[in-house]
């Protein structure tokens, strides 16, 4: 896959420029961002392409040198499930953190 980068996204697309995985993310104070939403095309669920997403995503917090909340259910399951590797890119609110899902046009 080739993941394109751009401000508060990360996402790659097929060779028809469909839109295959994408997380998104806002920006808040102190080094910090949270990561609000993890969408999946349908044609690959269940195949851990969210799982590569967030490997992508936390890869590139922590070559940012920022810390990671995640409001995305699937991103904050995703980090307690994946502390010992990425830990240190975890900010200490996320622990305690609100989760929900948001769902728009690309579901």
């Amino acid at each position: 896959m080739n993941w394109i980068y751009e401000d508060n996204r990360i996402y790659c697309k097929d060779e028809k420029g469909e839109l295959m995985a994408e997380a998104t993310f806002v920006s808040k104070e102190n080094g910090k961002i949270d990561i609000d939403h993890v969408y999946v095309n349908p044609f690959l669920r269940g195949q851990g392409m969210a799982g590569k997403t967030m490997t992508v995503v936390a890869e590139y917090v922590r070559k940012m040198g920022w810390k990671a909340t995640a409001s995305c259910s699937y991103a904050n399951g995703w980090f307690m499930k994946n502390q010992d590797a990425y830990g240190d890119i975890m900010a200490d609110e996320i622990r305690d953190q609100a989760v929900s899902c948001k769902i728009d046009g690309n579901h």
